[in-house]
């Protein structure tokens, strides 16, 4: 699944939205590209994105509309 997120700008916004993610898909492997703002994730289930968009707007990012 890919999810666009606002605001990161840094290796620590990296590391904390990777954190954010597994907190919810502990198995995820998680790819962050600050150019783009896109979040990769991998060995995640579909029904899990709400909660993992919640964990990472709890880390005080923004998930992108669309």
């Amino acid at each position: 699944m890919e999810i666009k997120v606002e605001g990161m700008s840094c290796q620590h916004c990296v590391k904390s939205v990777t954190e954010a993610v597994q907190s919810v898909a502990k198995a995820a492997s998680v790819e962050v590209d600050l150019t783009s703002g896109m979040v990769s994730i991998e060995n995640a289930e579909d029904g899990q994105k709400g909660a993992i968009e919640g964990a990472i707007q709890d880390q005080g990012y923004e998930i992108a509309a669309g």
